[in-house]
């Protein structure tokens, strides 16, 4: 009932074309518009997929994510995070077995349950989980399972990166009949390529703006190359609309986008838009705050061709006035940003975090100062870490080829 011929006539076209050009090198002789392939998601547009250890997949949850969660949800939230970084790791060369008898299986990695360690004092485990206090202030590594207290006397340094409470790491040890186990040895998980994710995960529409094959990607990622060179992002921090460098600094910029004929595609910028806190209740800061926005209206306006072509994506920073103080945060309070709405068409309010999806790329900014915030749950860093290597540990990555907030 579902099989026509008109269908099967389509997919024999398709797959004639892909085996005289090839996948990827199929070119639609139709226009392409990018403004029907550029998405902004908020964070409380996102549907909220949950993983099943039953059915090895992701399954669509009936409910829409909130900002306040139910006990039960901080429980599934924390459950999914383990799961999928686990299937990650089981996914990795060397916690997968050979299916043929070889030599390297003797130094394959496998992880072990924190219930596997009972009765077996004495033995070498890896395991994985999570950094968690005890009710005593001992630090555990927690899994599905069970609980097991941590002694770090014998680690001289652990490896790359920062840990922190809540962060999921593999530990390598030896349990004893104390029921401790002593680390030797303690690294993050290993990483999956965003290509190899998507082979596997191309299908689940995790954005809610509809899924792309690779196949398609590809297609489309070398007309943009061919059509679109010129198309930029442009993404600044701290834009503080109450220093008067501020607007000055924006306007040089949007000067030399007009003499350049560079007209960014979209421009996102990032709190805080004050440059000091603003005490509560105090009329007169609140006052400045919206004459800054009014001002950054009027910038705006002042360039037509600008205002016109280019997206404008605002996200709240830790000092900004929003819905909510935490994290995911709601966008800009409405009443700060009338002006901004009348006279900037292409204004877009999102939430902090949020994403922007082009085409296969897709970016998420994040603003917040997390440095601070790692460093006060930190359980260990290199002792010859220094302030710049701290940097390179915080600051994230987006899975394309864009710029990452320096603040961040």
């Amino acid at each position: 009932m579902k099989v026509s011929l008109s269908v099967l006539k389509r997919v024999y076209e398709a797959l004639q074309d892909a085996g005289e050009h090839g996948y990827g090198s199929q070119r639609d002789d139709g226009p392409l518009d990018p403004e029907k392939h550029l998405f902004f998601i908020n964070a409380f547009e996102m549907p909220l997929w949950n993983w099943s250890v039953e059915r090895g997949a992701f399954e669509k949850a009936s409910h829409a994510p909130s900002a306040l969660g139910t006990a039960e949800s901080r429980v599934w939230a924390i459950r999914n995070r383990l799961n999928i970084i686990k299937q990650t790791i089981l996914r990795n060369e060397h916690f997968t077995p050979s299916t043929l008898p070889t030599r390297d299986r003797e130094h394959l990695l496998t992880i072990r349950s924190t219930k596997q360690l009972l009765g077996r004092a004495g033995e070498r485990f890896l395991l994985f989980g999570m950094l968690s206090h005890s009710k005593e202030g001992k630090l555990c590594i927690e899994d599905q399972d069970g609980v097991v207290e941590l002694d770090f006397t014998l680690l001289d340094q652990p490896s790359e990166g920062l840990f922190t409470e809540g962060s999921f790491v593999l530990i390598e040890g030896d349990y004893t009949e104390d029921a401790t186990f002593v680390v030797i040895a303690v690294g993050h998980p290993p990483c999956e390529s965003r290509e190899t994710a998507r082979s596997i995960y191309g299908h689940v529409d995790f954005l809610g703006q509809g899924a792309t094959t690779p196949e398609d990607d590809a297609k489309y990622t070398i007309r943009i190359q061919e059509d679109f060179a010129g198309i930029n992002f442009f993404f600044l921090s701290d834009v503080w609309l109450d220093h008067p460098d501020t607007l000055r600094g924006l306007g040089k910029i949007f000067d030399n986008c007009i003499e350049n004929s560079f007209i960014p595609k979209v421009m996102v910028l990032c709190g805080n838009f004050t440059s000091r806190g603003i005490a509560q209740g105090n009329s007169r800061d609140i006052s400045r705050y919206q004459e800054g926005f009014d001002a950054l209206a009027d910038l705006i306006s002042s360039y037509p061709l600008i205002t016109q072509n280019t997206h404008f994506v605002l996200v709240p920073g830790p000092l900004d006035l929003a819905v909510n103080s935490i994290l995911p945060r709601r966008p800009l309070l409405s009443s700060f940003t009338s002006r901004l709405r009348s006279k900037v068409p292409k204004i877009h309010f999102a939430s902090n975090p949020c994403r922007i999806k082009f085409f296969a790329q897709e970016i998420v900014i994040f603003r917040e100062d997390m440095m601070a915030r790692m460093l006060r749950n930190l359980v260990g860093v290199k002792p010859s870490v220094r302030n710049e290597d701290l940097k390179r540990y915080v600051r994230p990555f987006s899975p394309c080829e864009g710029t990452a907030d320096e603040n961040v």
